[in-house]
């Protein structure tokens, strides 16, 4: 039976009702001079919080705490340029202390969410000890997890595409399929060990084959001669009839012509339906053999937000009014992929992108500033994008800005100063540009980096005749 052990008094509770009902009558504050903003989530919709609360609130009497299971905040538009080499893993992640300039930050696991009592239970990973934060106001901007639509073949066996870890193991895995292919003579062993498959024909899926596309090429040509080019097998799998949904359909069309110029097999109409250590099963019943599979096939919510006792709506994600409040709780504020936002000029839903995160952020921010001031009338979230771009090959990309449609070295030097101006911090963005300029005089790296061990630490005992810190330092000197 799991225990609860409270952080204030260090009482264990066989339950967390019990233990909610001790804390809140024992601990919990009273105080309304102080108001506590607590930010769930550490990506582009709760960084943007933290940062316009930090800039706003500066004289205000404020608690504000954030918390995210990771101690950083990812640039995700460039992840698939680390499974690549081009970009170093720290350059696209930024510690979330570095923002908290009036914040605490808390790394933790968040267990569950009271609404009535105002109360979100977090539990720290070394001990598993709980606690509960308190909150005035609540900002959920969870994200979302991986969606397999419960197929645990598809699971096990692919890689997905949401952090860190998953690029720099993606990284690894191809040079060690490069590594295995250049030590057989078999061809059809080869060739499935050359075939990486990318589920998922919007974005994420575009830009993570392109990087692998060249990266895969681009290694052999340098350091693999036992390899045959002709082995190469890049395949890109949609379930529409084309890729990049987002864009006009000319220009989705002359995307997919310069990819498969540039050797990607793109499979349209077609599903991936199971999955195998050297297989893909399609739902047009062929066997697709390869050792890599990728999925990027959408998101869903995690227990926490889909437990939560409000409306959801498609993927699990919490029905929010136009001001960003779930419905019927006017001090919950919520956003990013967790957010269900209805867009009523077009009868649609918003995407859930990065751009708009950042908007549905400072929004957010916005309001709390005008409830801080007593004031009745909360601005509406209205936000259309000026322009979506991707990296589709080599120096290749496309956008569409305002109505006008680019292809080529334009929009791949267009998405480059975009996103490089986005960069949280002036250390990162340089040392991208130097990572950027060093491509075009050296090769790729493909050093293959080791399962990194990790000590788990599950339960810490402290003895009373441990001497204090002061004590040992005292008798150090002595």
């Amino acid at each position: 039976m799991s225990t609860i052990n409270c952080n204030n008094c260090n009482h264990v509770f066989s339950s967390e009702s019990n233990y909610y009902s001790h804390y809140l009558t024992v601990h919990k504050s009273n105080s309304t001079s102080i108001k506590k903003i607590l930010i769930l989530g550490g990506g582009f919709g709760g960084i943007t919080v933290l940062r316009e609360i930090e800039k706003n609130f500066k004289k205000s009497k404020v608690e504000i705490t954030i918390v995210s299971d990771e101690n950083y905040f990812l640039f995700t538009p460039m992840l698939p340029q680390v499974i690549s080499g081009l970009l170093h893993p720290s350059n696209i992640s930024t510690p979330i202390r570095y923002f908290c300039k009036k914040a605490k930050f808390l790394q933790a696991i968040i267990e569950s969410i009271d609404l009535d009592q105002q109360l979100v239970t977090i539990q720290r990973s070394f001990d598993n000890k709980m606690r509960a934060l308190e909150y005035d106001y609540l900002v959920l901007a969870l994200g979302g997890n991986t969606n397999y639509f419960k197929n645990h073949n598809l699971e096990k066996h692919s890689f997905s595409m949401k952090s860190i870890e998953d690029a720099i193991a993606v990284k690894n895995h191809i040079i060690l399929m490069l590594e295995h292919a250049a030590q057989t003579g078999n061809y059809e062993l080869q060739k499935m060990l050359l075939t990486f498959v990318v589920v998922g024909g919007g974005f994420a899926g575009v830009e993570t084959i392109s990087e692998i596309n060249h990266f895969v090429r681009h290694s052999i040509s340098k350091f693999y001669p036992s390899i045959n080019p002709k082995n190469i097998n890049i395949v890109l799998i949609s379930s529409k009839e084309r890729i990049l949904p987002e864009i006009n359909e000319e220009l989705s069309k002359k995307a997919w012509e310069s990819m498969e110029k540039a050797g990607i097999n793109i499979l349209k109409n077609t599903r991936a339906d199971d999955a195998g250590e050297e297989f893909v099963m399609l739902n047009n019943g062929e066997k697709l053999p390869c050792a890599t599979l990728i999925w990027t096939g959408g998101i869903t919510m995690n227990n926490v937000v889909s437990e939560l006792k409000c409306e959801h709506g498609e993927s699990g994600r919490i029905v929010v009014d136009e001001i960003l409040r779930m419905k019927n709780r006017e001090n919950v504020f919520v956003l990013g992929d967790c957010a269900l936002i209805k867009d009523s000029n077009l009868d649609s839903f918003y995407p859930s992108t990065a751009q708009h995160a950042i908007r549905e952020g400072k929004l957010i921010v916005e309001n709390l500033k005008a409830l801080f001031k007593n004031e009745k009338k909360l601005k509406k979230f209205s936000f259309h994008s000026i322009g979506v771009m991707a990296i589709i090959g080599n120096r290749t990309g496309i956008a569409t800005i305002r109505g006008y449609s680019i292809i080529g070295i334009t929009a791949w030097l267009i998405w480059r100063a975009y996103y490089l101006a986005k960069i949280p911090t002036l250390g990162k963005k340089l040392k991208i540009s130097v990572d950027w300029a060093t491509d075009f005089l050296l090769t790729r790296d493909i050093t293959l980096i080791g399962t990194i061990k990790k000590k788990k630490i599950h339960f810490i005992h402290i003895t009373d005749n441990v001497p204090s810190i002061k004590q040992q330092l005292s008798s150090n000197l002595g």
